[in-house]
């Protein structure tokens, strides 16, 4: 899994390293069941503390496209690829509203707000 972070993102590190993590789910470097390198691997690869990939590893696994299993280290969920393609989708939206000026509540009151 080759993954890079943008050094001109202005988003916190753990949001960039989770994106590039959905990224490579989405475009099928990754597959459901297969093993992510160490946290302490990805960490060395894109020049961040563990601590940092390892939050973002914990925001994916809590949004359902990672597994954390003792003794076979983190794993891409079942499913993982159309829900991670969902999740860019919602990634690119909240970047959109935040430059139009826009929180996530206020996306959120949207949403609701919808039929």
């Amino acid at each position: 899994m080759l993954l890079s972070l943008d050094k001109t993102d202005t988003r916190p590190l753990h949001e960039q390293v989770a994106g590039a993590v959905r990224r490579a789910i989405a475009e099928g470097e990754c597959a459901p069941r297969d093993r992510l390198p160490s946290a302490r691997d990805l960490s060395a690869a894109l020049d961040v503390n563990v601590n940092t990939v390892l939050r973002a590893l914990r925001d994916l696994r809590d949004e359902g496209l990672l597994e954390f299993r003792r003794g076979r280290g983190v794993t891409v969920a079942e499913g993982a690829g159309p829900r991670s393609e969902l999740q860019i989708r919602v990634g690119e939206l909240l970047v959109e509203a935040a430059r139009l000026g826009y929180s996530r509540t206020d996306l959120i009151d949207m949403i609701r707000g919808m039929p």
